[in-house]
């Protein structure tokens, strides 16, 4: 066999080897929009409907959000084209906002912060209105940098949903919350995080859970993220995962059973630049078939060195 061929081979094994999906899922390819989306550190997205978007940046000066339009093919579910309009502020310091969610009852977003751990209400102008998730007195034991991050809404529950990046103090396991319409902490199940990946070489590696997405049937997806990066940047990678779970009321207090819907790695290495933290994931649009859009987005921690890019990508459920 030839060394071309050998090296073809072996190309064709790692892109096998760094992409998995359930039967009928379709991952889309990722996008980047440099002339109309600014650099940024965005770590959260929601839908507003048709084409519109809100989205946290946890480096922003004050707390609030973008808005952000992102066109998708209604037939296969690829990103066409995506911009930012502009920034609503709070007026407040930035919280470390990390996740944000549409509540339609109101016409209200609510943003989670990981400075600290609380879940508070804006107005689309982006002032604060006064209300907050009543969080479990355990939430005070999350970990710096390890806090509240995850954050979604089922309209078709009324159900709130949180989960920390790391478990919490005490805990071995990550604690899923949820809340009422009413604000009020409603039931809570516990989530069995993916470890690391075993690694010959030297660097630094970090996992947690960033985002979650509400399903209209009552299932959750959970997006986990490893983040792996060599003593010399070449060489880095995150491997993203997208589980589903059901959180059902019964079920209180349990460890919730975790199905793999997707994962894909994104990486650096002399011929790919590929490296996409994705930190933000929500539903979007239904396709012309009834399939339904997932939206992510990653932080790119503001272009870091021009080596990285502010990714958009789709998976597209059956």
């Amino acid at each position: 066999m030839s060394r071309i061929w050998v090296l073809a081979l072996c190309n064709c094994l790692l892109t096998l080897s760094s992409f998995a999906q359930e039967s009928g899922v379709e991952l889309c390819r990722q996008h980047s929009f440099h002339t109309t989306i600014p650099a940024g550190n965005y770590s959260g997205i929601t839908w507003l409907g048709n084409n519109q978007y809100a989205v946290v940046n946890d480096k922003a000066s004050e707390s609030g959000f973008h808005l952000f339009t992102i066109d998708i093919d209604s037939i296969t579910g690829d990103i066409l084209h995506a911009s930012e309009n502009g920034f609503r502020s709070s007026g407040k310091a930035n919280r470390d906002d990390e996740g944000i969610c549409f509540f339609p009852k109101d016409s209200t977003l609510w943003i989670s912060g990981e400075t600290d751990n609380e879940v508070l209400e804006y107005a689309m102008s982006g002032a604060l209105t006064g209300r907050r998730l009543q969080m479990p007195t355990v939430f005070k034991n999350a970990k710096k940098n390890m806090g509240l991050e995850a954050l979604t809404y089922q309209r078709q529950t009324g159900l709130f949903y949180t989960i920390p990046e790391n478990p919490l103090r005490g805990d071995s396991l990550l604690r899923l919350q949820s809340f009422g319409n009413d604000l009020q902490p409603f039931c809570h199940w516990y989530y069995r995080m993916d470890g690391k990946t075993p690694e010959v070489r030297e660097g630094k590696h970090t996992i947690g859970v960033p985002a979650l997405a509400a399903m209209a049937d009552g299932r959750l997806l959970v997006l986990e993220r490893e983040v792996f990066k060599p003593t010399k940047n070449i060489g880095s990678y995150v491997y993203n995962k997208v589980y589903v779970v059901t959180p059902l009321k019964e079920m209180e207090g349990q460890l919730l059973e975790k199905r793999l819907l997707v994962s894909f790695k994104t990486k650096i290495n002399l011929t790919a630049r590929s490296f996409a933290n994705y930190e933000g994931m929500c539903l979007g649009p239904c396709l012309a078939d009834g399939r339904q859009v997932v939206v992510l987005i990653s932080d790119s921690q503001n272009q870091y060195k021009g080596f990285l890019k502010d990714w958009l990508r789709t998976i597209v459920l059956p």
